[in-house]
């Protein structure tokens, strides 16, 4: 492991083989739905509705390019819809169709399976310092989602 200072563990290093390893994880648990880890967030965000594919994008922190093609594979798989706005012809509200429904509650199913895994793995009176302390960072000085102090996050 690297360190920034002598003796210190490397926070950068950690938190990104920790955010790799349960991408890993999440994406094996939800390809059996067949979706990704991105359509899962796709599909969360979208749930409520009147959203458009922009917005959803931005709140999962996905590029327009990469976003159209998540979206053509959930609604190749029948899983969502798109729709034109009634107030911007140019944009496209997403909608989950029932189908997506059940495969979003599974999806987070599996999630909660996950992360209950992961955390069983901290001495219980850990967990929710762990937890507490990992949102703090990332809705207070980490919320900026690698764009600086101060700035606000995409998901």
């Amino acid at each position: 492991m690297t360190s920034c200072s002598p003796g210190a563990p490397d926070l950068m290093f950690l938190l990104a083989w920790a955010s790799n390893a349960l991408m890993v994880e999440h994406g094996a648990g939800v390809a059996e739905l067949g979706i990704s880890p991105r359509g899962h967030c796709v599909l969360l965000k979208a749930r409520p509705g009147g959203l458009t594919q922009r917005q959803i994008g931005d709140l999962c922190g996905i590029d327009k390019t990469t976003m159209v093609v998540t979206l053509d594979q959930l609604e190749t798989a029948g899983l969502v819809r798109r729709r034109p706005s009634p107030t911007d012809r140019r944009a496209r509200l997403v909608e989950v169709t029932v189908e997506g429904e059940k495969v979003l509650d599974r999806a987070q199913e599996i999630a909660a399976a996950l992360q209950r895994d992961v955390l069983s793995t901290l001495p219980e009176a850990d967990r929710e310092v762990f937890l507490r302390s990992i949102s703090s960072l990332v809705s207070g000085r980490l919320a900026g989602g690698g764009c600086g102090p101060g700035s606000r996050p995409t998901c």
